[in-house]
C-alpha cells in the first residue's frame, strides 16, 4: 500500500472510529509499527490528527485563533452558553474561562443576576460589563492574543486569592482517556490553576471538542462536576464519560 492511500486509511479510520492503535493496523497492513508511527507524525504535523501513546486521536477543530473559533458550531455554542449562564445562582463567585463559549455564558447571564465574576479574558469582561449588577474582578498577566485570555505566573498567583463555586472551563478537547486539553501549554497551566480553586468545574463542549485531543492535557475528565453538550449528541460519544462517572447534561 502506498504512503498516501495508508494515511487516507487512518483519517477514515480517526472519523469512523474515533482512534487509530498502531500495533493492530500495522499487523492488519502487513507493515511495520514504525511506518505506522511514521504516517502518524507526518499527519500530526499537518494537524489532521493528535498522536498518543500507542496511537492517535482526532485533532481539535477548536485549536484555531478565537476570531475562526467564533464560526464553528455557533447555534450549539449559544445553547450550552444558555445552559451554562442558568447554572449560576446569586451571590456566588465564578471563574470563567475565556473562549467563545465563555462568551455566550457571559452574555446569557440573567439581567438581574447579583454575583462575582473573576475572568483573566478581557474579552469576556467586556461582555460582563453589560450586567449592571454583577462585580467583575479581573486577572492581569501577559496578554495571548490567540485565544485572547492572560496567562503566566501572575495570573496564577492571583487565582489563588480565591475560593469559587463554579468554574467553566475551556478546552479544545475532551476525551474519556486523553482527558481534557488544549493547544497551548500556559493556557493549560492557567486551567489547571482555576480549576484547583474551584469547588466544581464544568465544561460545556461543542461537537467538534467531543473525542477529540490536543497537545496539552490540563487534568482527567472524572475531575469534572459537570460535561455539558450539545443536543443531539450521540449517547456513544458520551458513553465513554458516564462509565468513568462523569455527569453529563444535555444543553436545551
Amino acid at each position: 500500500m502506498l504512503t498516501t492511500q495508508r494515511k487516507q486509511l487512518i483519517l477514515q479510520r480517526l472519523a469512523a472510529q474515533g482512534q487509530v492503535l498502531a500495533k493492530a493496523l500495522a499487523e492488519e497492513l502487513g507493515t511495520s509499527e514504525d511506518t505506522i508511527r511514521r504516517d502518524l507524525r507526518e499527519l500530526a504535523q499537518e494537524g489532521k490528527l493528535q498522536r498518543v501513546h500507542g496511537g492517535a486521536l482526532p485533532a481539535s477543530a477548536a485549536v484555531a485563533d478565537l476570531g475562526t473559533r467564533s464560526t464553528v458550531s455557533p447555534a450549539d455554542k449559544v445553547a450550552l452558553g444558555r445552559a451554562g449562564a442558568a447554572m449560576v445562582k446569586p451571590g456566588q463567585l465564578v471563574l470563567l474561562d475565556g473562549g467563545t463559549t465563555a462568551l455566550q455564558v457571559a452574555r446569557h447571564l440573567a439581567p438581574d443576576l447579583r454575583a462575582t465574576v473573576v475572568t483573566h479574558s478581557p474579552t469576556v469582561a467586556v461582555a460582563l460589563a453589560q450586567h449592571a449588577h454583577i462585580d467583575i474582578l479581573m486577572l492581569g498577566g501577559r496578554l495571548y492574543r490567540h485565544s485572547m485570555v492572560n496567562v503566566g505566573a501572575a495570573v496564577i498567583d492571583a487565582a489563588a486569592h480565591y475560593r469559587a463555586d463554579l468554574f467553566f472551563m475551556g478546552v479544545t478537547g475532551v476525551h474519556p482517556q486523553a482527558g481534557l486539553s488544549t493547544g497551548d501549554g500556559e493556557e493549560a497551566d492557567v486551567k489547571r490553576a482555576l480549576s484547583a480553586r474551584a469547588a466544581e468545574t464544568v465544561v460545556l463542549a461543542s461537537s467538534e471538542k467531543l473525542l477529540a485531543a490536543s497537545a496539552f492535557v490540563i487534568a482527567p475528565v472524572n475531575t469534572l462536576a459537570a460535561l455539558v453538550v450539545p443536543r443531539g449528541t450521540a449517547a456513544a460519544t458520551v458513553r465513554g464519560f458516564k462509565k468513568l462517572g462523569v455527569s453529563v447534561i444535555t444543553a436545551a
